[in-house]
This record gives structure tokens, sequence and C-alpha cells, in this order.
């Protein structure tokens, strides 16, 4: 599969100066994983930061995070982004703040020329961070998502409540939280049906038994979360006449899902100059459901750079 290149015509731009700390929460030291390539490309690969989407983690993103690694020869920082995984509860759960998170990490981690890779939510997160701070990005892939502002599906509000009545029934099996979330519908299906085996199991993934006690809990911030939904959908940059991202970037979206239409292009292509677009036949969910030809779009956008 050949990504397509979509060219607009030059915007004139004002520059706005990065601060070190851009948004008023405080930063979040993040968890991760580093998977580091067996076989690296140089003295000193350039790494890459790849980032979950709403109520995932670092664990979901394991075994790409290997293959990229492999394939490419550079280190993969899989990260817990805040509110998410083993990475610390904050009450602030928007954009900015979660690209201040990333922006700390890569200052802690002292690392250079690095590539975000980010799906849904972390991809928002990624083309925030890369239009906030430039300089120390080298490019990036975003996985379904656009620079707008848009509702997010209802089906996450659903995963949300089913979540909650997880927690006041005070479940010691994962069994029990299964047949409770059975009960959910999916929102975005024509026909009524229960929530999806692989979504369940995605959800159920934060599920875990804290130390001496029975009942299972969340490891995710269900009411922080939650009030965080309707902002979640928002692009905290609206004018691209005043901000953008003149690097290569890699947009994967699946032609099954809603998030990227053909109308968004115009828009990415304003903040995104230089992106490139990689359809894929899959939902929402591009990783988990055609791994493969994620591994090779990925691997062609960033290989020739290196």
């Amino acid at each position: 599969m050949r990504p397509r290149l979509a060219a607009l015509g030059a915007i004139p731009i004002r520059r706005i100066p990065w601060s070190k700390t851009y948004s008023t929460a405080p930063r979040i030291s993040l968890a991760y994983d580093l998977h580091e390539p067996s076989k690296p490309s140089s003295n000193a690969p350039r790494p890459i930061i790849f980032m979950h989407g709403l109520f995932g983690s670092k664990k979901n993103n394991r075994s790409i995070s290997k293959a990229l690694a492999r394939d490419l020869g550079r280190p993969v920082y899989a990260v817990d982004l805040r509110n998410h995984g083993d990475s610390p509860h904050n009450p602030t759960h928007d954009y900015m703040a979660m690209a201040d998170d990333v922006a700390g990490f890569i200052e802690e981690h002292q690392l250079k020329n690095t590539t975000l890779i980010g799906h849904s939510m972390g991809a928002k997160t990624a083309m925030t961070l890369a239009l906030k701070a430039p300089d120390i990005i080298d490019n990036i892939v975003s996985v379904d998502n656009a620079p707008l502002d848009a509702a997010l599906l209802s089906n996450f509000g659903k995963y949300i409540q089913g979540m909650r009545q997880i927690e006041d029934a005070g479940v010691t099996r994962q069994a029990e939280a299964d047949k409770i979330l059975k009960n959910y519908e999916e929102a975005s299906t024509p026909i009524s049906r229960c929530l999806s085996l692989p979504i369940r199991q995605f959800l159920l993934g934060n599920l875990h038994r804290p130390p001496g006690e029975k009942i299972q809990k969340f490891k995710v911030p269900l009411k922080i979360l939650g009030s965080a939904l309707d902002n979640l959908g928002d692009f905290p940059f609206k004018d691209p006449g005043e901000v953008r991202f003149e690097k290569p970037a890699l947009f994967v979206r699946g032609t099954q899902s809603h998030y990227v239409p053909d109308e968004a292009l115009p828009i990415i292509g304003q903040f995104f100059p230089r992106f490139v677009l990689a359809d894929i036949d899959a939902g929402h969910w591009v990783i988990s459901e055609k791994p493969e030809e994620f591994r090779q779009a990925v691997v062609e956008f960033l290989r020739p750079q290196e």
C-alpha cells in the first residue's frame, strides 16, 4: 500500500513562541515500556514515542512497538498517558496537558529528533505537541484522528457507564465484569447488539485487584475521564493560519471509521502541509484490526528518512 500525498498551497503563518511548560496543569511523569532494537540503525538511533487512545495503555502497543523497533532499528517508548495505565492521575485531562506531559518525557529522557505515533486520543496529543513545539519533534504518525473539533462516538459514554456499574457491583472475577458489559449495546450499529468481545476485553484490560483487596477496580479514574469526554473530541488549535507543522506527517485512517472524513483532508493539509495519507480497510481500531498493514505503512513512511 502506498500512502498518497496531499499537497496544499503555502499559507503565511504567524509563529507562536513555545514555552517549556504551556499547560496550567502540573506535568505528569509518564510510565513507559522501552522496546530497544536488537540491531540499532546507528550509534544514536532516533527514538519513537508511541501513545495509546482513550482507555488504552502501553501494553496495547507492545507487539507493534517491538515490530517497529525491529524493522526500523530504533528504540520505541510506549507510554501511558496521564490517567491511564501505570501513570499518575490528575483532574485535568485535555490535549494541552497531555502534550505537555510528553514534552516533559522528551526532556526527562533527553530524547532528540523524536517521532510521535498516536492512536485516537494519542493522535490528537501528538498533533498538539507537534504544532506547539515543532523544534523537538521530527515527524508524527496520526492514527485515525484529525486536527478538528468532532464529537466522540456515543459508545465512549456507554463504556464509562458499564465500567462504573462494574465498580459499583464490587466484582471479584473478570467473568462477572464481562457479564455486566454484555448488557451494553453498541451505539454505532444500525441494529442492537452487545459490545463485541474485543471491545469488552480491551476495557477489562484496565481491571486490577489492589494489594490486600478482593474486589477488582479499574486503573483509570472513571470520574475524571467521564468529565473529560465532552472535551476530548475538541482540538486546541483552531486557526491553521497561526500555527503549522512543516515536517513530515503520516495520517493513517480506517476507511470504515468516521474520524477522518474526506472533508477533513484540507484542514489536515493546512496544519500539516507535508502530510501523506494511508488508507487501511479497517474501523477505528486500525492497529489491532490490521496490524500488518499498519506496520507496513509506518515503516514505508519512516524508513526513507533513515
